[in-house]
């Protein structure tokens, strides 16, 4: 699809909330530049994947928001494998909670959409499990997607094919106004040359980074350090989502295990031992045998979390920003939905009834009381 000659929507991110964002709005024939600073730091590069708006206990407006998502899924990632070629990742495989007691596994918040395991049943799904839990939670609906090594590159390669353009190296220093109404940017590359793009409609994907474009985004890291292990290919089949650590099994039976949540931590990089030895302890508490893997890689990133931990979509106080940021956790789940949403506001009709009532719950405002 050739994308069109007005002037193109300015894609403020180039992870994975920018990329889901242009390929939707390319696909509707809009012209897209994305502007990105340094793909690496993208949290769509560094979290674990899961889909998981059961397993992970959400509740109210956020779990609905989530369910909308984790349905919308197989149908966009068949998109983005149709504009790319390449596949995603897409792995169906059910999430496991586990719980030390019976009490515990029947109060969760989403229990009722799970299968309740006792510690036969834990054994059946989780060969291997370690001894502490007795109880569990089977969400079979919930899965995985290999975001890391699949889901961004063809993400990427898909708006490549659709006429995106790509600025990389560029990192955005301001918002530029004329009264409320966006009128463009100022940016920065790398060669350090500053320039000026103007632009009537972009869209804010900076994650953790957003508050400082938009200082009244109530936007804030979460640091998060992962590692992954090699196992064997059939070694563990479910996800488990321990408290504190969870185990996500690829295909070719590389381990993510993760991540730790520092909110004291700003934005300081690098691995640190405590944090090492606190995903190392979760991995013997859950599955003992993996401990004995070898390791492959270590990272870490920065989660954008907002006070109630919900993102922040749809307008701004800026005519004609966007949002698409504030994900914390869930990124990767509601990628799909942040890109119909976003697209729906950017078409000439807007969203439907149903889409706007999705987005009221998610106002960048809400906490102003």
């Amino acid at each position: 699809m050739a994308a069109s000659t007005e002037s193109p929507v300015l894609i403020l991110g180039g992870g994975l909330m920018g990329l889901a964002v242009a390929h939707q709005l390319a696909r509707r024939g809009r012209a897209v530049e994305v502007l990105s600073r340094r793909r690496s730091e993208a949290a769509g590069f560094v979290a674990a994947g899961m889909l998981a708006p059961h397993a992970e206990g959400l509740s109210g407006s956020l779990l609905q928001l989530g369910q909308r998502s984790l349905e919308r899924v197989p149908a966009w990632v068949a998109q983005i494998e149709a504009d790319s070629g390449l596949s995603c990742g897409l792995r169906p495989c059910g999430i496991v909670v586990p719980f030390a007691t019976a009490a515990e596994r029947d109060v969760y918040p989403t229990a009722a959409w799970g299968e309740a395991l006792d510690r036969e049943g834990l054994e059946r799904e989780l060969p291997g499990i370690g001894p502490g839990w007795q109880a569990g939670l089977l969400f079979r609906q919930d899965g995985q997607i290999d975001n890391r090594r699949q889901l961004m590159r063809a993400l990427e390669r898909a708006c490549v094919e659709l006429g995106v353009r790509f600025q990389e190296g560029v990192e955005v220093l301001e918002l530029l106004q004329e009264g409320d109404r966006l009128r463009g940017v100022r940016v920065r590359d790398a060669a350090a040359t500053e320039q000026i793009l103007e632009a009537t409609t972009a869209v804010l994907c900076s994650g953790a980074w957003s508050g400082q474009l938009l200082p009244q985004l109530p936007v804030f890291p979460v640091k998060g350090q992962m590692l992954s292990l090699q196992g064997p290919r059939e070694a563990l089949q479910r996800v488990i989502f321990g408290p504190g650590t969870y185990l996500v099994p690829r295909e070719d039976g590389l381990l993510v295990v993760g991540a730790t949540s520092e909110r004291e931590a700003g934005f300081t990089e690098g691995l640190t031992p405590f944090g090492q030895r606190q995903l190392q302890a979760g991995i013997e508490a859950l599955l003992p045998e993996a401990s004995q893997w070898p390791p492959m890689e270590r990272w870490w990133g920065f989660r954008p979390c907002t006070p109630d931990e919900g993102p922040l979509l749809g307008r701004s106080g800026v005519e004609g920003l966007w949002l698409a940021t504030g994900h914390h956790r869930n990124g990767v789940l509601l990628a799909a939905i942040t890109a119909e949403l976003v697209g729906a506001c950017l078409q000439p009709g807007g969203c439907t009834p149903e889409q706007q009532a999705l987005l009221e719950d998610f106002r960048w405002d809400r906490f102003n009381g």
